[in-house]
């Protein structure tokens, strides 16, 4: 049995869209069949949806995208003006992008651990698997210490996550874990740099939970910090509020998916009569014929009054596969050239402020 050394020796890539013009492909592709010929479709709504300067686009993140060599893409996106809100797992932008902005990382995983040989041995390592991922569990913790620090720096209340997520931002400037002092970019520094909203609206599922449990245990009789998930889901409706056309760029589905599309309702709940989400791309390999939501067409969403059908497309394909296509293809067409969202978008929102 290799040591935990040996086993943590390669680190995930992140794959860098900005080094590979991928337009020629993805337009071959749309003469095609199959997800190849989806895939550039949605390609194309991206473009157009970047391409309508009144469009707002929501960015979803679930399943384990960030371990899994995607970081730069999202951050590509942020920094080049091509999302104006996200709503992620909380695994996504805290176990995994702001565990990296720590200085961890995730490693690449043999081939004999990916089918589950080896687990009771990594377990005795505190090595944690995601499929052929590693990641140390003793890194974890130092995440879990971290957001415990930054819930202590703040004045005790009910906050939403988004808020939550800007103090994390606030952290790394602080403590110099920026690009300008050598060190990696990341979703949440970027984020809190342009001031692009990020929602996790079930936060307390990752190593933000962890220290949030560890910082209501060391105040219990005194004021503490706490999630506010109405506040949370009200902060997202502004986005639909103040902005009447939106659309979707949804990777994986649960949690995240449901929230951005139920926006258009909660709206219509507080009176305005919004339209439904103009532009919606949904990267998924979940199967719908269960019900479950992560597999749920667009289609379907459309039923709810919550997509409109013109310009959906659904991509049954893996998000590592797709989704560098998908956001290149827009990136190396200079689709958001024209764009005056970004910051100016996060700006104008009506959110309410702890």
């Amino acid at each position: 049995m290799a040591t935990k050394e040996e086993l943590l020796q390669n680190p995930v890539q992140h794959v860098d869209i900005k080094q590979h013009n991928v337009v020629a492909l993805v337009d071959a592709m749309s003469n095609m069949a199959y997800s190849s010929r989806d895939l550039a479709r949605a390609a194309t709504i991206y473009d157009m949806m970047l391409r309508d300067t009144e469009c707002g686009v929501i960015l979803c993140l679930a399943g384990s995208l960030i371990s899994a060599g995607l970081k730069d893409v999202v951050v590509d996106l942020l920094r080049n003006n091509m999302v104006d809100a996200i709503v992620s797992t909380g695994a996504n932008i805290v176990d995994q992008d702001f565990f990296e902005a720590l200085g961890f990382k995730h490693y690449i995983a043999g081939e004999e651990y990916k089918y589950g040989a080896g687990d009771a041995e990594l377990r005795e390592m505190m090595i944690d698997r995601i499929y052929d991922t590693f990641i140390d569990e003793e890194e974890l913790r130092i995440c879990d210490e971290v957001t415990h620090k930054v819930i202590d720096s703040m004045k005790p209340g009910a906050y939403s996550s988004r808020e939550y997520i800007r103090e994390m931002g606030k952290y790394l400037v602080d403590n110099g874990r920026t690009p300008k002092q050598g060190n990696a970019d990341s979703i949440v520094l970027a984020a809190y740099e342009l001031g692009v909203p990020i929602f996790c609206p079930a936060f307390s599922d990752c190593s933000f939970g962890f220290g949030i449990v560890a910082h209501q245990h060391a105040r219990q009789g005194k004021p503490m910090c706490s999630i506010d998930s109405g506040k949370d889901f009200y902060e997202l409706t502004q986005i639909k509020l103040q902005n009447p056309t939106t659309g979707l760029l949804m990777i994986g589905g649960g949690v995240p998916k449901n929230f951005a599309q139920d926006i258009v309702v909660a709206a219509d709940i507080l009176g305005v009569e919004a339209s439904m989400h103009k532009y919606a791309i949904q990267i998924t390999v979940a199967d719908a014929r269960d019900g479950a939501l992560s597999g749920s067409t667009l289609k379907e969403a459309s039923s709810w009054g919550k997509v409109d059908l013109t310009w959906e497309q659904m991509v049954f394909c893996e998000a590592t596969i797709a989704f560098p296509l998908i956001a290149g293809y827009a990136f190396h067409k200079k689709a958001a050239a024209g764009r005056t969202t970004g910051k100016a978008f996060a700006e104008k929102l009506d959110l309410v402020t702890a």
